[in-house]
């Protein structure tokens, strides 16, 4: 009996420091899916780094080597945080360790407000990043550049114009990716060929434009990890500061589906040329506020317990999406950007992005 065609998808990676292993969660389940053929991946800071384990993992041993691959990686993640004092200070900055929900959250605010006076320059001089020895030492990026299953595109900040930049899979090592998850606070900004980077979070949190010039599908599968939408306004100070960090790491993710949005809409109406510009079909997998409780610290731990907690979320998310969307891939989004940006819901099956 011959198989059915495998659907094709990009996907687009936010990135989120620890929750960044929801999208682990998420990740799994897809590569166990033998409908579903991932053709790209756009990844920002921790969904960079699930992008080049992934695309190790698949070059050296198909989808169960990539999902062996980001599997180790995480654990190597959790190993890092609770390691020698030495390296354990700086882990904690980056992630953080495990410890009670309080003392976490005035922890954060502490490293906030200190991460005001003193820069990455001063407390951390030799420039320490413990990510930097799990990557290097999990990841052949030889073999990611030479990935023939998937497009990889990675983006970072251009400290100095204050634009995207985006990295592709020929030129990939762990500098790039250490560049997207730069987070400016805690480290020196990563330097290639002499220009300066930091979180690509700023400003491509994922950047969904690479994906457009991928030819085999139309099919855009956001992992997303910072909710868009809440209710209400917070009052106290650690999650005012946690909503004003998702709406900052959102913004640009926004203006790109507005961008999408439109173009869709004028392709609706016929009035742009016919074969210049394509429909893209955007869906979201996300648990929003189930999976974010508005707080700050809460990307922060590295206890390996947490982990595998957001990674059954993530892969229960997939499960249900693939139940819920499957049949609308190639056919269909299943957001409905009309609804989010012009206050004009549609039928179908379609829902904003939350």
């Amino acid at each position: 009996m011959t198989k059915p065609k495998r659907k094709r998808i990009s996907l687009a990676l936010q990135g989120g420091g620890a929750l960044g292993a929801y999208t682990w969660g998420a990740l799994d389940r897809l590569l166990e899916d033998e409908r579903i053929e991932i053709s790209a991946i756009s990844g920002t800071s921790a969904g960079a780094m699930c992008a080049v384990v992934l695309a190790d993992g698949l070059a050296e041993g198909g989808a169960e080597g990539a999902r062996k691959q980001l599997r180790q990686f995480w654990e190597g993640v959790a190993r890092a945080g609770n390691s020698n004092p030495y390296r354990r200070t700086p882990t904690m900055a980056f992630l953080g360790a495990f410890m009670p929900a309080w003392a976490q959250e005035n922890i954060a605010l502490w490293a906030d407000a200190t991460s005001r006076l003193a820069s990455p320059y001063d407390f951390n001089p030799l420039n320490v990043n413990p990510l930097k020895d799990v990557l290097e030492e999990l990841v052949d990026f030889e073999r990611v550049r030479g990935c023939k299953a998937l497009e990889i595109f990675i983006g970072a900040t251009n400290v100095e114009t204050g634009r995207v930049q985006v990295f592709s899979k020929p030129e990939l090592t762990a500098d790039h990716v250490l560049a997207s998850a730069c987070l400016p606070q805690l480290f020196k900004a990563v330097i290639i060929d002499g220009t300066p980077y930091w979180d690509g979070g700023y400003t491509g949190n994922p950047a969904l434009f690479p994906l457009f010039d991928v030819k085999a599908t139309n099919d855009i599968v956001i992992v997303q990890i910072h909710p868009i939408e809440r209710e209400g306004a917070p009052r106290a100070a650690s999650a005012i500061n946690a909503r004003v960090n998702e709406i900052n790491f959102n913004a640009s993710l926004l203006a790109e589906l507005r961008a999408i949005e439109f173009v869709g809409r004028l392709l609706d109406e016929s009035r742009l040329p016919e074969g210049r510009y394509r429909k893209m079909l955007i869906h979201n997998l996300s648990e929003a506020q189930a999976l974010t409780p508005l707080g700050i610290g809460v990307d922060l731990n590295t206890d390996l317990s947490f982990f595998n907690t957001l990674f059954d979320t993530g892969r229960a998310a997939a499960e249900r999406w693939l139940g819920e969307h499957f049949d609308a891939l190639g056919e269909r989004s299943t957001v409905d950007l009309g609804a989010m940006f012009r206050d004009a819901p549609k039928g179908g099956e379609a829902k904003p992005l939350r």
